[in-house]
């Protein structure tokens, strides 16, 4: 089996070498051995980088994406995770739909001033209450 070096690895994965070195650091992928200084990897890491790149498109932290992978390397994707993840997705995807259909209303409403649109106002007032039912961030 022809082993990638760390260069192609990065060229194939699109992810930059020092991306690389960071996962291998935190255990994500490993190398099997070193060709001069550049780090050798088994085909099978363009596998593993697919999966973390899907994991931090998802939201995952690269902690969470971590968990995904199991002893050897292979994924041992978590099924109530993963549809956890799904139904918040969905949650967000509710939201910004709601948020840019907003701003759409905002943007084109023919009322003199926003402030004498009922539909604005009531958005308004939603706005505000829903942001009153969200967890306080600490600074």
């Amino acid at each position: 089996m022809k082993l990638l070096d760390i260069g192609e690895v990065s060229q194939r994965a699109g992810v930059s070498p020092s991306a690389l070195r960071y996962y291998e650091e935190i255990g994500l992928i490993s190398s099997v051995k070193r060709h001069g200084l550049r780090r050798q990897f088994e085909p099978d890491v363009l596998v593993q980088l697919k999966l973390i790149g899907l994991g931090k498109m998802a939201g995952f932290s690269l902690d969470e994406i971590g968990t995904m992978f199991g002893t050897s390397g292979a994924p041992e994707l978590p099924r109530d995770l993963l549809r956890d993840k799904a139904y918040e997705l969905d949650r967000q995807i509710l939201e910004m739909a709601a948020l840019r259909d907003t701003l759409r209303h905002i943007a084109d409403c023919s009322a003199p001033s926003h402030m004498e649109c009922p539909t604005f106002r009531t958005l308004l007032d939603k706005a505000g209450s829903d942001a009153s039912l969200r967890p306080k961030h600490r600074v």
